[in-house]
């Protein structure tokens, strides 16, 4: 049985991945600001208690060592989505939609893990601080989840993801150090596809907002959109196009 100090590597990182979401939050209340809703406060209030918490996880929990076990990450791996998904369902509970709590997770977590079901109606009336963060969600999902595989397969030894592993010789089988590494690569080409997709939605007909939103979806793989109706709303096949290249 492992001792309390084998879960403080994880809860720290858990904090920076809430401090993350914490920080995100502020892109919402930002829209709603701009537009004039209110639920702006909603998101700042949200983010405020997310990252006090975060913060806090992070600091109580840092040590020196700045390695994950396998056995560490695995656990990490589950706890991440199911604490995350909590805190990222706040602006849902208390935005204008008013969702219950339970509706509010399942929207969070299928965000986060790109599935892309929702219990949401009337998208093209929403508030666009709500559309956002719905994107936001599936956005960040879409790299956690790239890291999580990066982190995870190759001591698996699934398929030649080994081979990311056979270059070190550490027993003991660390695996953070090398994920940083490859996660901040894959951020960048990440960032740079999501911001050619929106441009590229934006060109073909979409408003400067609904091509942010729908950039982020669709590299994503989840499948959010801004509308009920999803792309059928601009029935424009050059942005089907762009949709199926992406």
């Amino acid at each position: 049985m492992g001792s309390v100090k084998d879960f403080r590597p994880i809860f720290f990182v858990i904090g920076v991945l809430l401090t993350t979401v914490a920080l995100a939050m502020l892109l919402p209340a930002i829209a709603d600001g701009i537009a004039g809703n209110r639920d702006w406060r909603v998101f700042l209030a949200a983010a405020m208690f997310t990252l006090f918490i975060g913060v806090a996880m992070a600091l109580v929990n840092r040590t020196g060592e700045a390695n994950l076990s396998v056995k560490q990450a695995f656990i990490l791996t589950t706890f991440s989505w199911i604490i995350i998904s909590a805190f990222a369902a706040l602006p849902f509970v208390f935005s204008d939609l008013g969702l219950s709590y339970g509706d509010a997770y399942f929207e969070a977590m299928s965000g986060l893990t790109t599935t892309g079901s929702t219990v949401i109606i009337g998208l093209d009336n929403a508030p666009p601080g709500i559309l956002l963060w719905r994107a936001l969600l599936q956005w960040l999902g879409g790299i956690g989840i790239i890291v999580t595989a990066i982190a995870i397969l190759p001591m698996l030894n699934v398929g030649g993801m080994q081979l990311f592993r056979a270059e070190s010789s550490d027993q003991s089988e660390r695996v953070l150090p090398r994920t940083a590494q490859l996660a901040g690569a894959i951020f960048l080409v990440y960032l740079a596809l999501t911001v050619i997709n929106a441009i590229a939605y934006w060109l073909a007909g979409m408003s400067a907002f609904q091509a942010i939103c729908h950039g982020m979806t669709t590299i994503a793989t989840g499948g959010y959109s801004t509308s009920d109706r999803s792309l059928g709303l601009f029935d424009n096949q050059a942005i089907e196009a762009i949709a199926i290249v992406f």
